[in-house]
């Protein structure tokens, strides 16, 4: 299946002309989950992806740069119509959190489920799970790893074919696990499937310190979303705040053996170049994403994850989807 990683909002706690607050959107197969979602995340969407109906919404942590544009694209969905429930996710608190945003966004004609995660929890989906791990910020703060199952070998068709194997329905059999029969008798899956394939990983920090559980969490993903909130010259004042530098993101992303990293949180008073300049002296595999940008994620026999600049633009509806 297919998954990308569409970034709607890559800016530090306050909005600017180019970068928006904290917002992600992971499309996986045909399920769209957002993580975070900060002040304008809805008015992103209608700038590149069109309103998308989101499935989930995982909130990494409940300082309002990172859940302030919730209410308006609740209500949002509501006047369009929305009938499928919503789940929104997040560390303990989200429920009394939602007590207060209730007066907000009032009454919905569609259910949301509200549930808190435990370090550790996970979110069960068909081919993959959203497991939660604690990351080191001034409060309780989840980062969140993104990990697909594993998946079967690759199938021999040719070899199904020298053991008699009939090509059709019995080939499907072999492939979903069953044993069928050949020309000298049953013929069993590993006669005819390769190994088992590893499964993609992406994980997501929101704001946070270098941590050891976000390296493990980490550990030969694909892509990694952490924050890079200051330059190495505030190393003092991203300890004091939980969060990170450039630098220590890009050695943790090193440990951890990622594919890419992905710098997002970096304070508007910096010049990103810069910034990304000293994560990349400890690993030359780090971008820092504009708003609209989007990474692929393929599966690793196809090659490492893509940068596509400004590729979530490329999808904007021609039609706003807005009533006027």
């Amino acid at each position: 299946m297919d998954m990308d990683l569409v970034f709607l909002g890559t800016g530090g706690s306050v909005p600017t002309a180019r970068r928006s607050t904290a917002c992600l959107l992971a499309r996986v197969g045909g399920d769209r989950l957002m993580f975070d979602c900060g002040e304008g995340s809805q008015r992103q969407m209608q700038r590149s992806t069109g309103l998308v109906q989101v499935d989930e919404i995982f909130i990494t942590h409940l300082h309002a740069d990172h859940y302030l544009g919730i209410p308006g694209l609740l209500k949002t969905y509501d006047l369009h119509g929305r009938e499928r429930p919503l789940r929104v996710i997040g560390p303990p608190g989200l429920i009394d959190l939602f007590k207060a945003l209730r007066r907000i966004f009032g009454r919905l004609a569609y259910e949301v489920e509200l549930i808190e995660l435990e370090d550790g929890e996970a979110i069960a989906h068909d081919d993959y799970e959203v497991r939660a791990f604690a990351v080191e910020h001034r409060m309780v703060a989840h980062g969140y790893a993104l990990v697909e199952a594993e998946r079967p070998g690759r199938f021999d068709p040719a070899a199904a074919q020298r053991l008699g194997v009939v090509p059709g329905p019995d080939f499907k059999r072999l492939q979903e696990g069953e044993s069928v029969q050949g020309e000298t008798g049953p013929v069993s899956p590993a006669a005819v499937m390769g190994e088992p394939r590893g499964g993609r990983k992406l994980v997501i920090t929101g704001d946070t310190a270098p941590s050891e559980m976000t390296r493990v969490a980490a550990h030969q993903a694909e892509l990694l979303v952490h924050d890079a909130s200051f330059a190495d010259e505030e190393m003092e004042r991203a300890a004091e705040t939980g969060h990170s530098t450039a630098r220590q993101a890009a050695e943790l992303a090193a440990a951890a053996g990622v594919g890419m990293l992905a710098l997002v949180h970096i304070s508007s008073r910096y010049d990103v170049r810069a910034v990304l300049g000293e994560a990349r002296e400890a690993f030359a595999e780090a971008i820092a994403p504009r708003d609209f940008d989007i990474v692929e994620v393929p599966f690793p026999e196809r090659g490492g994850p893509r940068l596509i600049e400004r590729g979530a633009r490329a999808e904007r509806p021609k039609a706003d989807p807005l009533p006027a």
